[in-house]
């Protein structure tokens, strides 16, 4: 599509158009009364016996506490983490929420379990929500971005759960704000983000292809940093059990699908979830890894826009790991703002609108779709973003 077929710019700061102004209102109410109504009816935070609900958040507060209680490398064991984990809720409980964090993860999930659980679930989910909507506010470079975070569907999944996926989204948006002008900063953010090393697949790659050094030795450090000290405060026996756990929870949820492989929001998910052999699952995602690190490699080394480079790579990111659920796409925020950025300010692409509402209206429909329906928001995501690329390319050689 030529420049010619552009919507008319609009600044910055012209906010949203009303439609969608009133679309984002309507889903930041309906994700406060839902959890307001979950609360009340017992069905989320504690239950109508006064104990505490089986949600992901328990296993963060089980391994912070045998951290605490200095079993660091108990957190690995299943029935023992398993064990601890039914102490936090004051009873018994079907399934298992793993642990499958490095012990550098343990520093926050031992600060946690200084709380009760209850308090330690909120104080986890409302503590780190703001730092997610500060960093889609600091990629628009308005207040319109406090709105489009909040309402983004993805949000209340991570609330329900109590899970991490306000922090990643955070870490990875903000390292993309500061990586031009504070690198150093965009590094510390990057290195703290190595508490989910799947993330991490094509961010190196990114990083050496633009050239940006001191945010590579910065991330570098801090993460040595974080193993260090963390070898220090937990013990040795505390890297092998993560270690030794990582291929039991492989086996677990890769190959004998513990978690339904229709919740994993992969290309090696959707493979599973049509019955495709584990082996082809693991050939179409590494596929999927390829293609997403030439992209990647392409446009940090291109002069494309940041905005289009920083959105590729958070897309890219999401796409490359075989790893990832609902709560994570909470990340997937960060490249729709770093696209609306660059739409505020070049005008929008015909349907491109319409093709970030259909990324949206996926991730809302998770709860009554199992199905890897993550996956095909991102790749709308990444679509979207690679005709943004191609457009301003064209558009290049059409003015040299």
């Amino acid at each position: 599509m030529s420049a010619s077929e552009m919507f008319p710019v609009r600044s910055a700061g012209a906010g949203l158009a009303r439609p969608v102004e009133l679309i984002c209102v309507a889903l930041v109410m309906a994700h406060a009364v839902y959890l307001a109504a979950s609360y009340w009816t017992g069905a989320w935070l504690i239950g109508p016996d006064g104990g505490g609900i089986p949600t992901d958040f328990v296993n963060v507060w089980a391994a912070g506490k045998l951290a605490l209680d200095g079993h660091a490398a108990a957190a690995y064991d299943w029935p023992t983490h398993k064990a601890m984990e039914e102490v936090a809720l004051g009873r018994p409980f079907e399934g298992y929420f793993g642990w499958h964090y490095p012990p550098t993860f343990l520093f926050a999930a031992a600060g946690l379990a200084l709380l009760p659980y209850t308090a330690a679930y909120v104080l986890w989910t409302f503590g780190t929500f703001p730092a997610y909507l500060a960093a889609i506010r600091a990629i628009v470079g308005d207040r319109t971005g406090y709105v489009l975070a909040a309402a983004f569907p993805a949000v209340l999944c991570n609330f329900v759960v109590g899970q991490n996926g306000f922090l990643s989204a955070a870490l990875l948006g903000g390292a993309l704000v500061l990586l031009v002008r504070r690198p150093v900063l965009a590094g510390v953010c990057l290195g703290l983000l190595t508490y989910k090393p799947h993330l991490g697949i094509v961010i190196p790659i990114a990083l050496i292809a633009g050239g940006h050094w001191r945010a590579c030795l910065a991330a570098g450090a801090v993460a040595g940093v974080m193993a260090v000290t963390s070898w220090a405060a937990f013990g040795t026996d505390s890297w092998h059990a993560f270690i030794g756990n990582i291929s039991h929870t492989s086996q677990a949820f890769l190959s004998d699908g513990w978690a339904d492989f229709g919740k994993l929001q992969t290309s090696f998910g959707l493979a599973r979830t049509m019955g495709l052999s584990e082996a082809t699952a693991w050939s179409i995602q590494g596929a999927v890894v390829v293609v997403a690190v030439a992209a990647v490699t392409w446009l940090w080394r291109s002069n494309v826009a940041y905005e289009l480079k920083a959105a590729a790579l958070a897309a890219a990111a999401l796409l490359a790991t075989p790893y990832l659920y609902t709560y994570d796409l909470v990340v997937l925020a960060v490249p729709l703002a770093f696209l609306f950025r660059f739409g505020q300010r070049h005008g929008f692409l015909e349907h491109e609108m319409t093709g970030i509402g259909i990324a949206c209206g996926l991730v809302l429909i998770f709860p009554f779709v199992t199905a890897p329906v993550g996956l095909a928001a991102i790749i709308i995501v990444a679509g979207l973003i690679a005709r943004r690329a191609i457009t301003s390319k064209a558009q290049a050689l059409s003015l040299a």
